[in-house]
């Protein structure tokens, strides 16, 4: 088993403090605030840095399950847009994550890549962890050098 951490502070209320992230490899440290959430603020928020870590897995698990196929692409970019919305009873939830991802891989037809790309949503350790969240993909496959 591998755990990884990360470390988040936060200082003062609300609307008016701040806070910092860091993650426990140091490969990232920012700071975050109430405006950088809701607002057009400099700075970072979680479902911002949730968004990039599903990104990140589905590239990975995409990539897994078309080496399973015998394909080997050349690149996967993905998008993670994270909604968060007001909650009636008051607070926040997050409502969906929508995933777009774009790959060349050699030798694929449509139809292996569209289910090797549903078989990576489905199978991604985040999009496991995040089950209670509508997730949605859209994903596209191009001919290499063809962006």
């Amino acid at each position: 088993m591998v755990t990884r951490t990360a470390d988040a502070e936060w200082r003062g209320s609300l609307k008016d403090g701040d806070g910092s992230v860091r993650l426990g490899s140091g490969a990232f440290e920012g700071r975050y605030s109430f405006g950088s959430r809701f607002e057009q603020a400099t700075g970072t928020n979680p479902e911002e840095l949730l968004g990039a870590a599903h990104a990140a897995c589905f590239s990975m698990a995409l990539s897994l399950v078309l080496g399973g196929a015998g394909l080997t692409p050349q690149r996967v970019s993905t998008t993670a847009a994270v909604d968060i919305r007001p909650d009636p009873g008051g607070g926040f939830s997050i409502s969906g994550i929508h995933l777009t991802t774009e790959a060349e891989v050699p030798g694929a037809d449509a139809k292996t890549f569209a289910d090797c790309a549903q078989a990576a949503k489905s199978g991604c350790p985040l999009s496991k962890a995040l089950a209670a969240v509508e997730i949605t993909l859209d994903a596209r496959l191009v001919e290499s050098g063809k962006s």
